[in-house]
């Protein structure tokens, strides 16, 4: 404790002890992934090296906070510090069980104490750049700029980017629903070789819906270790021991009693299609999840979040007002059906699923969540819904354009 208290004030000392300016060039708010990853690609980009950057977060953060899961082909930017992946996966529900190969692609697994710790590594030798440990208590646009009102000061800048999720516009309006996915997790150790390491569970169904699309993800790291996931797709979360009570239930199924839990994670991630970007001003961009940089029908976000920085550099470099910056496109359309699809017909989830990974090539369906499918591809996705499931998405369309 005593060592962490003196890495924090020489931390704080080093970054904040030379804040003298109150304008800078870009502000971030917020120290998640979606804004170190900001910071990372802005100063990875000569075009923006002149620039100042203001980095404000209430606290360090370190650990293993969270766990970043996605899928791409074997050489990526991040696989030097990856804690596992995988070339193939397995779905399973009631109506269809599938084993298949990830080619192209491989399943990859983050954590975010090494991201973490790699940024604050790197930061210290970023140029015309500050970090600031302060509370945030207010971010006002004034027309010309945005104002960033900290516990240490305010800060001006006509290009500011937001990460703070703000529930209150969702909750004041009911145009487009609002489900979750919320989950917890165990990193678990069992004492025999129970785990298939070269193999993850994407979805397995096989557990009671009670009325709502309930699933187990499971990560083998090795064959004794994995972490199990009992996770929701629904408007509202568990007890603490509903999950955990779900997670038991399981593996007791699978015969795996005999293990011990080293780490627990939950986390509750929004999914809709509500209009994030309409509360953007010229000068105050939202990103990641405040800026509905979250893969509306699934709930990842960490890959989501990475393209859209691609792109939103591409804009900076335009010039143009913050809130002319958009990414809609056909898929925010086929979320926005899927999301009222499974609003209304919530204990269908499992069966809605079973339909695409039964009726296409895995592989496809994941090109598809991840908006690199071909028109063609996606129709045949829509034809593979039974005939009921196909009647709720047309109703969905009749009512959102009339």
């Amino acid at each position: 404790m005593y060592e962490y208290f003196n890495m924090y004030k020489c931390f704080n000392y080093f970054y904040t002890s030379t804040m003298n300016n109150k304008y800078f060039d870009y502000i971030i708010c917020g120290g998640g992934a979606s804004g170190i990853l900001l910071l990372k690609a802005l100063r990875q980009d000569n075009y923006f090296e002149n620039q100042t950057i203001l980095i404000v977060d209430k606290e360090i953060k370190s650990g293993n906070d969270r766990t970043w899961c996605y899928w791409e082909k074997p050489i990526g930017e991040f696989d030097s510090i990856l804690s596992q992946k995988w070339d193939r996966a397995q779905f399973s529900s009631d109506t269809h069980t599938s084993e298949f190969d990830l080619n192209p692609f491989q399943y990859k697994m983050l954590r975010s104490g090494i991201i973490y710790d790699k940024f604050h590594k790197q930061i210290k030798n970023f140029k015309k750049t500050k970090f600031l440990l302060a509370e945030i208590k207010d971010i006002i646009s004034k027309g010309t700029h945005t104002e960033v009102i900290t516990s240490s000061g305010s800060f001006k800048s006509k290009r500011v980017f937001s990460s703070l999720f703000d529930l209150k516009p969702l909750l004041n309006q009911n145009k487009y629903p609002v489900l979750k996915q919320h989950f917890l997790g165990w990193f678990i150790k069992t004492k025999k070789p129970v785990f298939d390491p070269k193999k993850i569970i994407f979805m397995d169904f096989n557990i009671p819906q009670e009325n709502e699309t309930r699933f187990i993800y499971l990560l083998p790291q090795n064959s004794h270790e994995a972490l199990v996931e009992y996770t929701l797709f629904s408007k509202n979360l568990l007890r603490i021991e509903e999950y955990e009570n779900g997670i038991k239930s399981y593996l007791e199924s699978k015969g795996i009693v005999d293990f011990i839990i080293e780490e627990k994670e939950k986390g509750s991630i929004p999914m809709t299609c509500f209009p994030f970007y309409k509360l953007n001003t010229p000068t105050l961009l939202h990103i990641g999840t405040a800026g509905g940089w979250t893969k509306p029908s699934t709930g990842f976000t960490f890959m989501n979040t990475r393209r859209k920085i691609d792109s939103l550099l591409s804009f900076l470099k335009t010039k143009k007002p913050l809130h002319v910056f958009s990414f809609k496109n056909r898929f925010l359309f086929y979320d926005l059906l899927f999301i009222d699809v499974l609003t209304k017909y919530n204990a269908q989830g499992s069966n809605l699923f079973a339909r695409m990974f039964q009726k296409n090539h895995p592989v496809d369906v994941l090109r598809f969540i991840d908006e690199k499918s071909s028109f063609l591809k996606e129709l045949k996705i829509f034809i593979s819904f039974s005939f009921k499931q196909q009647v709720w998405f047309l109703n969905a369309i009749r009512r959102r354009i009339f």
